[in-house]
């Protein structure tokens, strides 16, 4: 795991490590506007302050550092954690960041730490969330290792929780929702027998980031500009309150052959705006 200072983030280190020698011609200005929105700072100080923490302990601290109110529907629908069965937990991603640790805290204190993310390999720089991260980088040479990261997942004994979608929401027409779901989850879940938990999660980022992620997706397809702000985003949403709310499992048996993996995908999505 990686060792905690008081400077465990560091932008121009994690740039040197995504760009080799190219990160030399970043202009020093930009590595410091980018210091700034990342919040380093204040993130380092709350990895120092709760560097005893790991797991879903720091996840739950998280949720007191960023002040949020979490209000829970369907908490019945979550399978017993002694049924000797593993799931797949699937929701919509409309923070891109606190969505996923609020969720991790829930499912993480019911099953004992017994689940663990798919993420971008960034997130390994979180030394509390590291040990349930399973890191998944589908850009340049390391893609190739993304279906064999899956498949390290869902053969693991641990429950998966999965944002389908693999970016934040999008605003189109007004509507926050999630782009186009991926179909892997089906495909692994129907391959190791998991029974998928469908969850919605309430929330929005601001009229900005929504304004900017259209901009990048029409014209910067290449680059996820908008991913630079979702640490910013997180601090916007300090203080907020957030609906979420768990269906019911949905079995494995469900996904035969009537349907393809992505219409049964879309199947999903759909069960889980319905919440």
């Amino acid at each position: 795991m990686r060792e905690i200072t008081e400077k465990t983030i560091d932008v121009g280190e994690i740039l040197r490590s995504k760009m080799g020698a190219k990160a030399r011609f970043v202009p020093s200005p930009l590595v410091s506007w980018l210091k700034r929105i990342a919040h380093q700072d204040e993130v380092n100080k709350f990895l120092w302050d709760n560097r005893e923490l790991v797991g879903t302990p720091w996840l739950e601290e998280c949720v007191r550092y960023l002040d949020m109110t979490l209000e829970v529907e369907g908490e019945e629908n979550l399978p017993p954690k002694d049924d000797g069965k593993l799931y797949t937990f699937v929701s919509n991603h409309p923070l891109g960041g606190i969505d996923g640790v609020a969720l991790g805290s829930i499912i993480g204190r019911k099953y004992d730490d017994k689940f663990r993310y798919l993420v971008n390999d960034l997130l390994m720089n979180l030394p509390g969330l590291a040990p349930l991260c399973i890191p998944i980088n589908k850009t340049g040479n390391q893609s190739r290792n993304f279906p064999a990261m899956v498949e390290t997942g869902f053969k693991s004994d641990n429950h998966m929780l999965m944002f389908p979608a693999g970016l934040c929401s999008r605003r189109k027409r007004g509507v926050v929702r999630d782009l186009t779901w991926k179909k892997t989850f089906i495909s692994k879940s129907v391959e190791y027998h998991r029974d998928v938990v469908p969850i919605h999660f309430g929330g929005q980022n601001s009229d900005f980031f929504y304004r900017l992620a259209n901009f990048s997706d029409s014209y910067l397809k290449k680059v996820n500009v908008a991913m630079l702000f979702l640490v910013d985003e997180m601090y916007k949403n300090v203080h907020k309150k957030f609906r979420v709310k768990f269906g019911k499992p949905i079995p494995w048996q469900t996904f035969d052959k009537s349907k393809s993996p992505m219409e049964w995908a879309k199947f999903v999505y759909d069960r889980v705006y319905e919440l």
